[in-house]
C-alpha cells in the first residue's frame, strides 16, 4: 500500500495542495474545452475559421501575458497572485455565458488565455517558493499526472453535454468550469504565504528574463520540441484517417493510451531527474525516443491492412508518450534550475510560452509536413526532434557560464519524500 500511495498521492503538505488545485481547474476544463467549440458554433453561429482565429489571436496575448504576470507574483507574492488569477480565469469563463457575437468572443478569449498563462507563472513560482529544489521536478510530476486525469474525467463530463446537444447543457458545462477555478482560488488559500521577492537592484531592467538569451534559446528548444501537442492532437487524426488503414476509432484509443500512461508513470519516471545534468540527459532521450516514433508512424501508411496499421500505430503512441513523459521531466528542471531564485515567475512565464506557441505554429507546420509531404515529412520531424534534444545540453551548458552560483538555487536531490486526454484537439491550455 506505500508502495501504491507514493506513486499516485503526492506528498503531504504544498505539493499535495498544489495538486489538488490542479485537479480542480483540470476537471472544469477538460469539460469545457471538449463542449467550447461546437457550442460557439451551433449555439453562437460562428465558423470554425472565425473560431481558429480568434483562439489564436487569444493564445498570441496570452503568450506574451504570461511574463508580466509571472513578474507580478515575484512582487506581489505568488499565492496572492495565483488566487487572483485564479478567481480572475473563473470571471472570464462565466463571460462566455453571455457571449454572442464573433468580437466579444476575441475579447474573452484574449482574457481567458492571459489569466490562465499567467496562473501557470503563479502556480510554478509558488511551488519554487514552497518546495526545496530537490523535489520540485518530483512534485511538478505529480501535478501533470493530476492533472492529466481531470482532464480526462472533464472530458467524459463534457461528452454528456456533447450527447445532450442543448444549449442548457453547453451553459452548464461553462459554469462548472468557472466554478471549478473558484475552488481552485479556495484550494490555493490553504498554502503558505512566500514573501515577495526582494526589490530589483539598481540599474536591473523589471523583466529581466527578456534580455537573458541563454534562457530564450532554452525556451526556443522546448517549444520546438513541444510540437508533439498538435502532432497528437491535430496531425495523428488527420493521419490515421486519410493516410493508413487502421480503424477510426483507433484515435480515440491513441489519446486515452497518453492520458493513462502519464497519470500512471510520469511522477515514476520524473524521479530520475536530480538535477540540470539528468534533465539535459533526459532531454536527449526525449529526442531520440521522437525519432523513433515519428519512424514508426511513417510506416504505418504502408500497413496492408487495418490491423497491421493499427499495431503499428499503437507502437507509435507508445514511444511518443515515453518521449513526452522524458521531456517533461527534463524541462521542468531545466526551466526551475536555470531561474534566478527570486524570479521565479517572469522566468516560468517565459519558458511557459513555449506551449501557446507550439500550438499556434504547430498546426500550419505540420500539416504541411506531414500531410503534404507524407511519410518522409514524418522522418523530417523526428530529425527536427532529435536536433532539439540534442541542442539542450549546449544550451543548459551556455545558461549555467552566465549565472553567478549564488542567483541560483542547489538542484542537489532531496530524500525521498514520505507517501503522502484525451490529449485535447483545441487551442486550450496544457496545464504547466
Amino acid at each position: 500500500m506505500h508502495a501504491i500511495t507514493s506513486r499516485f498521492v503526492p506528498p503531504s503538505g504544498a505539493p499535495r495542495v498544489l495538486a489538488t488545485a490542479q485537479l480542480a481547474g483540470s476537471l472544469g476544463d477538460g469539460a469545457f474545452l471538449v463542449c467550447s467549440a461546437l457550442f460557439f458554433i451551433r449555439v453562437v453561429g460562428m465558423s470554425p475559421s472565425q473560431i481558429g482565429l480568434g483562439l489564436t489571436i487569444a493564445w498570441a496575448v496570452g503568450s506574451f501575458a504570461g511574463v508580466p504576470l509571472g513578474a507580478l507574483a515575484d512582487r506581489r507574492g505568488p499565492r496572492g497572485t495565483a488566487i487572483m488569477l485564479a478567481l480572475a480565469t473563473a470571471g472570464s469563463v462565466a463571460a462566455f455565458l453571455t457571449v454572442r457575437a464573433f468580437v466579444p468572443f476575441i475579447l474573452v478569449a484574449c482574457l481567458y488565455a492571459s489569466f490562465q498563462s499567467g496562473l501557470g507563472a503563479a502556480r510554478q513560482a509558488l511551488l519554487a517558493g514552497l518546495v526545496e529544489p530537490g523535489r520540485r521536478t518530483e512534485a511538478r510530476a505529480f501535478m501533470q499526472s493530476t492533472a492529466n486525469a481531470g482532464l480526462a474525467i472533464g472530458a467524459a463530463l463534457g461528452g454528456l453535454a456533447l450527447q445532450l446537444d442543448s444549449e442548457g447543457a453547453y451553459l452548464a458545462v461553462f459554469t462548472v468550469d468557472a466554478v471549478a477555478f473558484l475552488i481552485t482560488g479556495a484550494v490555493l488559500t490553504r498554502l503558505p504565504a512566500v514573501p515577495p521577492a526582494p526589490p530589483a537592484e539598481g540599474g536591473e531592467p523589471k523583466l529581466a528574463v527578456l534580455r537573458d538569451r541563454p534562457y530564450a534559446v532554452l525556451t526556443l528548444i522546448n517549444t520546438v520540441m513541444l510540437l508533439y501537442m498538435p502532432m497528437l492532437g491535430l496531425v495523428m487524426p488527420l493521419w490515421v484517417v486519410e493516410r493508413t488503414d487502421a480503424p477510426r476509432w483507433l484515435v480515440s484509443a491513441m489519446l486515452v493510451i497518453n492520458t493513462v500512461c502519464v497519470v500512471l508513470f510520469q511522477v515514476r519516471v520524473a524521479r530520475g531527474v536530480t538535477g540540470l545534468p539528468s534533465a539535459t540527459r533526459f532531454v536527449r532521450l526525449a529526442g531520440l525516443i521522437m525519432l523513433a516514433c515519428c519512424t514508426v508512424f511513417a510506416l504505418s501508411a504502408y500497413g496492408s491492412s487495418a490491423w497491421p496499421a493499427a499495431l503499428i500505430l499503437l507502437a507509435g503512441i507508445v514511444l511518443q508518450v515515453a518521449g513526452e513523459m522524458f521531456l517533461a521531466s527534463g524541462a521542468w528542471e531545466i526551466s526551475f534550475g536555470l531561474a534566478p531564485a527570486r524570479q521565479q515567475g517572469q522566468y516560468q512565464g517565459f519558458f511557459g510560452m513555449g506551449i501557446p506557441l507550439a500550438r499556434m505554429l504547430g498546426p500550419i507546420l505540420l500539416t504541411t509536413l506531414i500531410m503534404g509531404w507524407g511519410a518522409p515529412g514524418w522522418l523530417v520531424l523526428g530529425v527536427i526532434f532529435l536536433a532539439a534534444g540534442f541542442a539542450m545540453t549546449p544550451a543548459v551548458r551556455w545558461a549555467e557560464r552566465t549565472r553567478p552560483a549564488s542567483a541560483l538555487e542547489t538542484t542537489a536531490p532531496g530524500p525521498q519524500p514520505a507517501p503522502g486526454t484525451q490529449r485535447l484537439l483545441t487551442a486550450g491550455p496544457r496545464h504547466r
